[in-house]
Order: C-alpha cells, then sequence, then structure tokens
C-alpha cells in the first residue's frame, strides 16, 4: 500500500501539539511535503524525526484501514498528451511509488475517476469538472497548449475553405479538442458534418499523427506537441489549459504527491517548456475549479 500523507491536523494530534505550532516545527527540520499551498506528512518520517516519541498508534492504524479498504489503483487516464508521458516518465526517474497509464478520452477518464478505478484523469479547459460523481476534484495544471490541424510540411499552404476535398484525420464529436475544429468550420461558412463526412475518427492525438505520416490522411487534428515530433506542420486552431484531475481528498496520497513534485520539479518544466506548442509555467499548480 502506498504511504499516507497526512494533513497538518493530523500530524499535530500525532505529536500532541497545536497545529499551529506544527509550522514552528517545519523551521526546526519537520519533514513534509508541498502539496499546492498545504503541507502533507509521512507518519512514519515524523515518528523518525521525532525520536519515535510521538505516539498515536491506534488513530494511524485505522487511517491506513480506511485507506486500504479504499485504494484505487495506481493509474493515470488520459489521452496520450505528449505532457503526461513526460511526467510519468520523470516520476519513474525518482523511483516508488510509480503509476501507469490508461489511455483514454477526456470523458471516459472522468468516469474511471469518479467509479475509483484510476487515480488521476486528463482534462481540458472547456471540461474541467468542479466535482466526479458528488466527490470534489481538484486540479494539477500541467501546461497550456495548442491545437489545431497538422499536415506534411512541404505540401500546400492549409486553408480551412479546402477541407472538404482533403482528406481529414479527426476526433470523435465528443473529444474536447473536436469543438475547436467545428467551430472554425461553422466560422468558414462550412457544415462540420460534411466535412467529416469521410473523416477517420481516431482516438487518440498520436493516432491522427500517425494516419498524416503514414499517408492514410492529408490533415488531422491534434496537438501542436505531437505534430512536433512527427516532423508536421501546425495551423493553428486554439489555445487551452490542459492538467490532470484528481480527488481533492486524494490530494495527501504519496502518489498524487510524487506527481505533482514531477511537475513542479525543473526536469520536467524544461523537458515539456522546451517542446513547441507548449508553456510550462505554472505547472504543478493545484487549482479548484468553479
Amino acid at each position: 500500500m502506498a504511504d499516507v500523507l497526512l494533513k497538518t491536523e493530523e500530524i499535530a494530534a500525532i505529536l500532541r501539539v497545536h497545529p499551529k505550532h506544527v509550522y514552528r516545527l517545519l523551521k526546526k527540520g519537520l519533514p513534509a511535503r508541498r502539496v499546492g499551498s498545504e503541507w502533507r506528512f509521512s507518519r512514519d518520517e515524523v515518528l523518525a524525526w521525532s525520536g519515535g516519541k510521538a505516539v498515536q498508534a491506534n488513530f494511524a492504524e485505522s487511517r491506513a484501514e480506511e485507506v486500504d479498504k479504499e485504494a484505487v489503483p495506481s493509474l493515470v487516464a488520459a489521452n496520450g498528451d505528449v505532457a503526461v508521458l513526460e511526467l510519468l516518465r520523470v516520476a519513474r526517474t525518482v523511483g516508488p511509488p510509480l503509476l501507469g497509464f490508461v489511455q483514454a478520452d477526456m470523458g471516459t477518464a472522468a468516469e474511471l475517476l469518479r467509479r475509483g478505478a484510476v487515480l488521476a484523469a486528463g482534462a481540458h479547459a472547456g471540461g474541467f469538472p468542479s466535482h466526479v460523481g458528488d466527490e470534489r476534484v481538484a486540479r494539477l495544471h500541467l501546461v497550456q497548449r495548442e491545437i489545431g490541424l497538422l499536415y506534411p510540411k512541404g505540401s500546400r499552404t492549409l486553408r480551412l475553405k479546402d477541407l472538404p476535398k482533403r482528406r481529414l484525420a479527426s476526433r470523435p464529436p465528443t473529444a474536447g479538442v473536436r469543438t475547436y475544429l467545428d467551430e472554425a468550420l461553422r466560422d468558414a461558412g462550412l457544415d462540420p458534418a460534411r466535412v467529416h463526412k469521410n473523416a477517420l475518427v481516431l482516438d487518440s492525438h498520436l493516432e491522427v499523427v500517425l494516419a498524416v505520416t503514414a499517408g492514410r490522411a492529408d490533415v488531422g487534428l491534434g496537438s501542436r506537441a505531437w505534430g512536433e515530433r512527427a516532423g508536421l506542420a501546425f495551423f493553428p486552431l486554439a489555445r487551452e489549459a490542459y492538467g490532470l484531475i484528481v480527488k481533492a481528498r486524494d490530494l495527501g496520497d504519496a502518489r498524487v504527491v510524487r506527481l505533482c513534485e514531477a511537475a513542479q520539479g525543473k526536469p520536467f518544466q524544461a523537458e515539456v517548456g522546451a517542446i513547441p506548442g507548449y508553456d510550462a509555467s505554472g505547472a504543478g499548480d493545484i487549482r479548484y475549479d468553479a
């Protein structure tokens, strides 16, 4: 079972001090980790630091039993965004707790999170929920990303009005990024249904990129970051925030803390920030959406 990280009030109970005194102990070296604007504590690390004098065994055991009953798999469900894959890679280099990846669109990922089948779910602007089911969620911000149309470099300049004549690799109507294309088509006086009549409808940005690079499509809808990896030209449609949502009560989970630490770290921000189509400013911030 992953180590359970405790809140300030809980660690104060273990140390038998007032919660305000915990902040004084932080200045004296009390081991802690930042999760957004809050502190989280490992019971074992605090007991070791205090010389084992702090005792609340019954509380700790009952807390562990509670978490064990509600333990969720160490999985992140997302649509294969480059930023998520890089986040998991950076987190993996640090060591356990390790997290795996599940391919899922935004709606499916949120449903998996609601059911407790995954620990975190990918989400982007226009799809940041305040709750999944009855549970409040928090958002781990990763990047601002660019979404648009991808096509081979060297081909003629892309124009929206030419899309009905081009082989299109697109996304399902339920995909959040699809709304950007449909809005742009309507603004250009085109019928999205007509444009998509013979389109390849694919499940991920990566599949779109592969369809274009393999010559099965002339143009595809996806992120600039994936297009850059495949050496494709880019026609911009939108810029949006992208990140992971987790249940707010799981912010103290050591696996979520590892994701936060990885996102806040220099290796992730330097690597992702260098990819055209991404802005990693504020990566690792914890946000709550209305």
